[in-house]
């Protein structure tokens, strides 16, 4: 199935245009639903789309309503150490954009390589590091989509950033900022790679984003994204990280992210 193909499919159903896309990380797809919802749809349901395994995605496309502004949810998304190839993985990505939606606001849980961020921060990307070993742009170029070589200066868009950050600041919502660093996983990093990573100038290190990013701007998405610090790296921790504790922590600060997600859609 190709992405424009499933846009159109999308069209045909779904009751309003959407004016922004929101992608769900872990421990976060609770947020959709405290939305007044208008449409829902499993992934499964959807041309194109593949299944979603990891832990708390719930796997829904929902179409929700705030003011007047239609938002389109993903409830999770697809990774590369689910065994997807990197198309599958940027594929709703390349929907939205095929949709004309051209707002795309990015959540994700990752852990911090900074003691100052954390678990529970709510941390604004300014800049990544791309540490999976793969592109998603690799292989033959859909000019329609977008160019050959597409430039990633300013990649998270300054006027996004600049609004999310008077909308914490009026809202008396702590956020930092940060770079982060993507790796494939499914492993977590080890200590010595986290220390290698600090050093390359990454301040959170997690499995995801950095594709949706780079097909974003591909497509002339402009994007805003943040990261919820669910655990120290183990530069700072000894013990073995749980999946129960990861989603713990990114539902303590998933209300504040929601009111800044809120307050962005509004005035954008």
């Amino acid at each position: 199935m190709n992405y424009r193909e499933t846009a159109r499919w999308l069209h045909e159903r779904l009751p309003q245009k959407p004016s922004v896309a929101v992608i769900l990380g872990t421990g976060l797809s609770d947020m959709a639903e405290t939305f007044d919802i208008i449409f829902s749809l499993p992934y499964t349901e959807i041309p194109g789309f593949v299944q979603s395994t990891a832990p708390s995605h719930k796997g829904n496309l929902i179409l929700a309503k705030s003011g007047s502004k239609a938002i389109m949810f993903l409830q999770g998304r697809f990774h590369y150490y689910e065994g997807h190839s990197m198309s599958q993985v940027v594929f709703p990505t390349r929907v939205v954009a095929a949709m004309g939606i051209k707002t795309l606001v990015l959540t994700n849980a990752a852990g911090s390589l900074r003691k100052e961020l954390s678990p529970g921060s709510i941390v604004q990307i300014t800049d990544h590091i791309n540490f999976m070993g793969i592109n998603p742009l690799i292989g033959e170029n859909d000019e329609e989509l977008g160019e050959r070589f597409p430039s990633l200066n300013e990649l998270y868009d300054p006027e996004y950033r600049q609004l999310c950050d008077e909308i914490a600041r009026d809202r008396n919502i702590d956020t930092h900022k940060g770079v982060y660093i993507a790796v494939s996983g499914p492993s977590l990093e080890t200590k010595a790679e986290c220390a290698a990573f600090a050093a390359m100038g990454a301040d959170l290190v997690g499995m995801s984003t950095v594709p949706e990013i780079i097909a974003a701007r591909h497509a002339g998405l402009r994007v805003v994204a943040y990261s919820i610090v669910t655990n120290y790296s183990n530069l700072f921790h000894s013990a073995a990280h749980s999946q129960e504790e990861i989603r713990r922590n990114a539902q303590v600060a998933s209300q504040n992210l929601k009111q800044i997600i809120t307050g962005f859609i509004a005035d954008v």
